[in-house]
């Protein structure tokens, strides 16, 4: 099984090294819920937003808010709106509530009842998502197929991801769910605002500027072939744009390929000879690092053998924090950070 966490919980099965993403939501409903009472320019509408099954108007300010898939919630909750119903959290939950720890944070911030969960651990529940009455439905970094979209859409109109599946930038889930809620402005500021955060925690941690992070996925049964993500999945994509460098093998296949999943045969690990950092989910015991240096192909990238290695404890909030959303960027970005420049300083 790839590590794509449905997209919320394949994740599970990240023992090895994969860096990761998970989902995250909250509660029960009630008419309390509906978020949308917060300020916006209703004189913004009809609004207009083009994705990847053409486009979706907006006549009217929304007043019902759903969300569906990992992390749309966070827009509106970061801009002060309540969703009716979101995903729950299936990977990274520390409590087992359903909520991640930086989406109950916010919901207490608000003093809000959390909504409904919508359990996708199955794909899509388009029966619970009715139930919550919504008047549009956010899913701009998602995977959805046509088939979803057109379903989502006969419930409510139905923002979808602008390009390939699970591709979306944060900023770009920002910009095109803050301009669907007629908060443009302010998702906007938030953007600039997350961005400095980032800038300030990365100018913190020298040691990784400059290098090639590698997110890889070894399954521990297997260790024929090394996994890792391209360039247009969210968490290299992440690095990337803040000037990192790819792996050369992970640009050149990124450069032809449209999934976010790729494999190289472990009798080539030396096409891995520049990678700098591996980075994954794993046991923070030094039992994956082991079984990694162990292997007699993957154990002589040079990475490996010096133990550059960061390991994310699977299943943690932190974990799911690698997978940047807006809510988990103040929680979590100095704490992903440190793990990744510890590593970095072995290289």
């Amino acid at each position: 099984m790839l590590p794509r966490f449905s997209r919320a919980g394949a994740a599970a099965a990240v023992l090895a090294v994969t860096l990761a993403g998970a989902l995250a939501a909250c509660g029960s409903s009630s008419d309390d819920t509906k978020g949308a009472d917060a300020t916006g320019d209703t004189s913004a509408f009809p609004v207009t937003v083009k994705h990847a099954f053409g486009e979706t108007t907006i006549t009217k300010k929304p007043t019902r808010v759903a969300t569906v898939a990992w992390a749309n919630h966070e827009v509106p909750l970061s801009l002060g709106i309540v969703p009716v119903g979101m995903s729950k959290a299936a990977w990274g939950d520390d409590d087992g509530d359903g909520v991640l720890p930086w989406v109950e944070d916010k919901l207490n911030d608000l003093g809000a009842k959390a909504p409904v969960l919508f359990d996708e651990s199955d794909g899509i529940d388009f029966e619970a998502v009715a139930d919550t009455r919504p008047d549009v439905i956010l899913a701009a970094y998602s995977g959805l197929t046509k088939e979803e979209y057109e379903k989502l859409s006969k419930i409510a109109p139905t923002i979808a991801e602008p390009g390939l599946p699970w591709a979306t930038t944060m900023n770009q889930m920002i910009e095109m769910e803050s301009e669907a809620l007629g908060l443009k402005a302010e998702g906007d500021a938030l953007v600039k605002k997350l961005d400095g955060e980032i800038q300030t925690s990365l100018e913190a941690h020298p040691s990784i500027e400059g290098k090639k992070f590698l997110f890889s996925y070894v399954d521990p049964k297997d260790m024929s072939q090394i996994g890792f993500y391209t360039t247009h999945d969210t968490r290299p994509g992440f690095l990337l744009d803040l000037g990192l460098p790819a792996p050369e093998l992970v640009a050149a296949r990124s450069a032809k390929s449209k999934t976010f999943y790729e494999t190289v045969s472990s009798e080539k690990a030396s096409e891995l000879d520049d990678v700098d950092v591996f980075v994954g989910y794993g046991q923070g015991d030094g039992s994956t690092l082991a079984s990694l240096q162990k292997d007699p192909l993957i154990g002589k990238i040079p990475a490996i053998k010096k133990g550059a290695v960061a390991i994310l404890q699977d299943s943690t909030p932190l974990a799911a924090s690698a997978n940047p959303s807006p809510l988990s960027i103040g929680w979590g970005i100095d704490r992903y950070f440190d793990l990744l420049a510890a590593a970095a300083d072995k290289a």
